[in-house]
């Protein structure tokens, strides 16, 4: 009666029923711990050095906007290709925030904070490389050198914790909570960090980054008020993590109205 009702069972379905479900092979310890490491490595030195040589040989007339673009379309490209590996942190203040939410085990944390600065030294030095002896001197090493005063320092301070906020709640929301992510994300990102350029690169130099920050001041040997450009940025991760993680995340990440 069941092949009445149903029809024969043909070759092609008992094949089809015999074949096993694949399950996707399990991350080994080099694709686990290495391999994300490398990827922060590289990214952070390829966005590093595209912009501390935009800022070098910035052209007389573009003001910020050669900078703005160039920071981010690099930052925007380095996630989307290297983003399903490391997650495309590339900023010591992301890695804080992505792991305050959840998204980064603590295990990885100092891994990723040692790759991304040691990436922003080869950037910085690929840069002074590839630079005009003269353009890089003027520049500074395309070290961020936008604070001349110590009346400056409070507004910078507040400036790179707002801007650095804005960029970590892009990446959180836009890239590691479930319910807001979109996979636009990489340049949801790096048009943050254009915006937050353009706007705020008279205020502090707009760094949003430690990594970004050390790379050229050791390359360059200029250290002019760079606390505020780790003081800051750490302070905005630690604000938009506890933000995710008590009210804005998802029921998965919120700690807080479950």
């Amino acid at each position: 009666m069941a092949t009445e009702e149903h029809g024969p069972t043909t070759l092609k379905e008992m094949q089809v029923d015999e074949v096993p479900k694949l399950q996707p092979p399990k991350p080994n310890w080099y694709e686990r711990y290495v391999q994300p490491c490398v990827a922060e490595l590289l990214g952070s030195a390829l966005f590093i050095f595209i912009g501390c040589a935009s800022v070098i040989e910035n052209v007389e007339g573009t003001g910020r906007l050669q900078p703005a673009l160039a920071h981010g379309l690099a930052l925007g490209l380095s996630i989307a290709v290297l983003g399903n590996i490391s997650g495309g942190h590339f900023n010591p203040a992301v890695s804080l925030g992505a792991w305050l939410v959840g998204a980064l085990h603590i295990t990885m944390l100092l891994p990723y904070w040692v790759s991304q600065l040691c990436g922003g030294v080869i950037g910085a030095a690929l840069a002074k490389a590839a630079t005009a002896g003269e353009r890089y001197a003027n520049a500074s090493g395309g070290a961020v050198g936008s604070i001349a005063a110590d009346e400056q320092v409070p507004a910078a301070l507040a400036g790179e914790i707002v801007m650095t906020a804005f960029l970590v709640l892009a990446v959180c929301m836009g890239a590691l909570n479930e319910k807001t992510r979109t996979p636009l994300a990489p340049f949801c990102i790096g048009f943050t960090v254009t915006a937050d350029i353009l706007a705020g690169g008279a205020v502090s130099g707009a760094c949003m980054n430690p990594a970004r920050a050390f790379g050229p001041a050791l390359v360059a040997n200029y250290w002019d008020y760079h606390w505020v450009y780790w003081v800051g940025p750490v302070i905005g991760g630690l604000v938009v993590g506890a933000l995710v993680r008590l009210l804005l995340g998802d029921r998965k990440t919120r700690l807080l109205l479950l």
